[in-house]
């Protein structure tokens, strides 16, 4: 095989091989010339080339001379059974039986048969993307599992029906249920490796996707990533020239997208026809091998051909002549693979005419206990939406007042950190700015936790959110009954949204898959104003989080509750949003006593203050506010209750209707915005759950529908404070 890397050059181009062969083209002609390995290092370096990845040669293992029969029979039942369930695929929608997305794989015959043959079960992580149908057989899969997937049965072992159809996965074979952003699971994957590297661990992440989706920005995060950490994955790229119906050259400049990374000095590329069976075996074979006696990424660029539409959605007639597609029709791997054994006398025709035959037999099979299985029922929408979490044994209800010295909230936080890293040798810390010498956080958060536990387990990222939380989606796959990982999600609050993408994600793990897998994680972020930090430092995000079903919001505002909470998140199962005041990070009036073992339930409230004319119900920076204004209001004979409800999700709607029970005027209050703030969820409750105990309507104090300026003036000017408290209560009790 012909393995070439381009390299450009001012006046030329050069091309570099695995077989120390160089081609140079010069002013529109080429030529080849042969060369010793050393004159081509010393080339390199007279145009300025050297420490540019090189290409890797590929062993070859296999060929039609070198292969027994046995194996080849192998290949090719899967081959022939793979394609009639390809084809077969479509006919389950115009049945109305289900399949409504399904992306034909004929034309990406050998890598995918390949990628199969050399996944592990027992050591390896597959991430197949929806293409990867012939994979998911190939890996050993049956026919009637990929049918149940098509059809949506609540059998299906990928999601139970959940999930959209093409989209394979077999949990206990470490075969992974990806998502639908093109891409995405190349970090999970990058974050597998990860688990692997920490824990000695002889095997290969695989992550599959086509080229175009390579043009994602968490794709390059994840090969930067996998490349500086020196980890073992191999990105396969499936390219059959088409996003869709937007051409490659749409996407990249390059002819082969593997050629935009040929920088990264730990990388290695393999190029290979991912039409022909033997190509693509010997290339999966030898990225395999390397990646794990190296620790080190792969990828392997497989040239494929798209022979139908993209899906079933899909008319490819739109945007491809006749010609073209004759010609796509006309490379089909699998008639030239059968006529290759014909031609050779591996096979005669009747042998090859009987493994059709029962090919056929096994996908009818199939199809009639498929069609049988049973349909997922609509209860069953509220299963496994979040995992069950960590229950406290001592704190049941996390109101206890203890005695001893007040600690600082940021104290409360960084001891209990280091309590829990100390509790479970399994949990990890990453993020930006985390730990670099005696720098611990932007903040100092994270102050001494890689002195005391070392930097295989407290590590900074790149800047780079998406990485951050996408290794740590997929390191937690790794083991997620042991391990425990937090992360800075950034530096603050306001930089998380380039995170959004896996955050959302993220969320939805644990119920897509059916219950088989939780993201154990706790996402830290500095939120909030009042430290005069302007755009992208002041703004909170609780708002946007809490939409999302299947995480937990949790924002402490005492320095008791910071180290509970925190706890019970590292504890738990399941994904948790730590949201950190940072305003009250060495606020003396969050300071509290905190027993090195205390536990917050989630979804349980807290009375600050006792009262009975008004409820203030606060989260966050304002519980302090509206302690103050509470304190004001007692002068004038007006006793208010400060409901601080630490949790966002889950909620503690017993306490919220309990207080507007008990004094019959509620006053929501929180720093964010109050336009589509989370207040108005507050006040929805309300309504619908206690409207006959009121006696006045449910008012809201936040901020004006504005950024927060960093002047100080500005600031003031946006976020609430004790005297919009204070006037909002007055004309509460008044009305």
């Amino acid at each position: 095989m012909f393995i070439k890397q381009k390299l450009k050059t001012k006046r030329s181009d050069f091309y570099c091989t695995a077989t120390g062969c160089a081609a140079i083209r010069c002013s529109g002609k080429a030529f080849v010339i042969t060369i010793a390995s050393k004159l081509l290092m010393m080339i390199m370096a007279i145009f300025g080339l050297s420490g540019v990845c090189m290409s890797l040669k590929v062993t070859k293992h296999h060929d039609l001379k070198k292969t027994d029969k046995k194996t080849l029979e192998k290949w090719l039942r899967l081959l022939i059974l793979g394609r009639m369930v390809d084809e077969r695929a479509p006919n389950y929608l115009k049945q109305a039986l289900g399949w409504s997305y399904h992306a034909p794989y004929a034309g990406h015959d050998g890598i995918q048969l390949a990628i199969g043959q050399v996944f592990d079960r027992k050591t390896d992580h597959l991430f197949p993307y929806y293409r990867d149908m012939l994979t998911a057989l190939s890996a050993g899969l049956s026919a009637e599992e990929l049918i149940l997937n098509g059809i949506s049965k609540s059998t299906d072992l990928a999601s139970g029906g959940r999930h959209m159809s093409n989209h394979f996965a077999k949990p206990e074979w470490n075969i992974h249920n990806v998502s639908s952003c093109t891409g995405n699971h190349t970090l999970h994957a990058v974050g597998v490796a990860r688990g692997m590297k920490t824990y000695n661990h002889k095997g290969v992440s695989i992550s599959s996707q086509g080229e175009s989706s390579v043009s994602e920005g968490y794709c390059y995060e994840a090969i930067n990533g996998a490349d500086r950490e020196k980890l073992p994955v191999i990105f396969v790229f499936q390219d059959n020239g088409y996003g869709i119906s937007v051409p490659k050259c749409d996407q990249t400049s390059n002819e082969m997208v593997c050629d935009n990374f040929v920088g990264f000095p730990n990388l290695k590329i393999i190029k290979c026809d991912g039409k022909d069976i033997f190509d693509s075996i010997n290339a999966m074979i030898t990225a395999r091998d390397y990646a794990i006696a190296n620790s080190v990424p792969v990828i392997v660029h497989a040239m494929c051909v798209r022979i139908g539409n993209h899906s079933n959605s899909d008319n490819h007639e739109w945007y491809r002549d006749e010609q073209e597609r004759a010609e796509a029709k006309a490379q089909d791997p699998l008639p030239k693979f059968k006529a290759d054994l014909l031609k050779n006398k591996i096979f005669t025709e009747k042998e090859i005419e009987a493994i059709e035959a029962e090919a056929k037999a096994i996908l009818l099979d199939a199809h009639s206990k498929a069609v049988k299985a049973p349909n997922p029922t609509p209860e069953s929408i509220f299963d496994y939406v979040v995992p069950e979490p960590h229950v406290p044994q001592k704190y049941v209800d996390g109101t206890h007042d203890f005695q001893g010295e007040p600690m600082k909230f940021i104290d409360a936080l960084n001891g209990t950190l280091k309590a829990e890293f100390r509790h479970n040798p399994d949990t990890y810390i990453w993020g930006q700015d985390v730990a670099n010498k005696e720098k611990g956080g932007i903040f100092n958060v994270t102050k001494g936790m890689q002195q005391e536990f070392g930097k295989h387990r407290v590590f900074n990222g790149p800047i780079a959110e998406d990485y951050i939380l996408g290794t740590a989606n997929g390191m937690s796959r790794f083991d997620q009954e042991k391990i425990r990982i937090v992360v800075e999600g950034a530096e603050f609050a306001d930089y998380f949204w380039p995170a959004m993408e896996q955050m959302v994600e993220t969320s939805h793990d644990y119920w897509r898959s059916n219950g088989a897998f939780s993201p154990n994680i706790v996402v830290r972020l500095a939120s909030g104003g009042y430290i005069g930090g302007g755009l992208y430092h002041s703004q909170n995000i609780e708002g946007t989080l809490c939409t999302l079903p299947g995480i937990r919001v949790v924002v402490p505002a005492f320095a008791d509750d910071a180290a509970g909470l925190i706890r019970t998140a590292m504890r738990s199962k399941g994904t948790t949003v730590y949201l950190e005041p940072k305003a009250l990070y060495n606020a003396k009036f969050a300071m509290t006593p905190v027993p090195e073992d205390f536990e917050v339930p989630f979804g349980k409230a807290r009375v600050r203050r006792e009262g009975q004319d008004l409820s203030i119900i606060t989260y966050g920076n304002t519980v302090h506010f509206s302690l103050e204004a509470a304190e004001v209001l007692a002068k004038e004979g007006i006793e208010v209750e400060v409901l601080d409800l630490r949790s966002l999700n889950p909620l503690d709607v017993d306490a919220i209707v309990a207080t507007v029970k008990k004094t019959h005027r509620a006053l929501i209050v929180h720093e964010d915005k109050v336009f589509a703030g989370f207040g108005g969820e507050l006040v929805g409750i309300i309504n619908e759950k206690a409207f006959e105990f009121l006696d006045a309507p449910v008012r809201r104090v936040g901020s004006t529908f504005t950024p927060v300026g960093f002047n100080r003036i500005l600031e003031r000017a946006v976020l609430p404070d004790m005297n919009r408290i204070l006037t909002a209560a007055r004309e509460l009790i008044n009305y």
